[in-house]
């Protein structure tokens, strides 16, 4: 099913929520939900749940990394971090970016979207 972007909000607040949801709904659509419909149709139900389950924990997992929680390597004298930003454009010009490391938490939103719930403004409409 085809997604198609709604305008973001004109409070920047509001916006910096819309896209941290955005970039939940994109990680959702393009991961979580592409990995659980890969699951075989005759998978018996207590099967899928465990695979599923195994979905959430690999999602919940990049979330923490996402959020700086986990994922880094170090020694004495260097360090190696991987930081992830969200970037919204119009026209193909950047006009806001936020690093997920100075968000409000892809762990806080993923339990929300786990149930469809990506904020108060709405991300998306499907396309016909």
């Amino acid at each position: 099913m085809a997604y198609k972007l709604t305008n973001p909000p004109n409070d920047l607040r509001a916006r910096d929520l819309w896209l941290q949801h955005a970039a939940g709904f994109i990680i959702f659509q393009d991961m979580r939900k592409y990995a659980i419909d890969r699951i075989p149709a005759n998978t018996d139900d207590n099967t899928k749940e465990l695979i599923t389950n195994g979905i959430d924990d690999a999602v919940y997992g990049l979330m923490m990394i996402l959020d700086g929680v986990t994922g880094g390597l170090q020694n004495d004298q260097y360090a190696v971090s991987m930081e992830s930003i969200i970037k919204l454009k119009r026209n193909g010009e950047t006009i806001q970016e936020i690093n997920t490391f100075d968000g409000d938490g892809m762990c806080m939103g993923f339990h929300g979207w786990k149930e469809n719930d990506f904020g108060d403004n709405e991300l998306t409409e499907k396309e016909p």
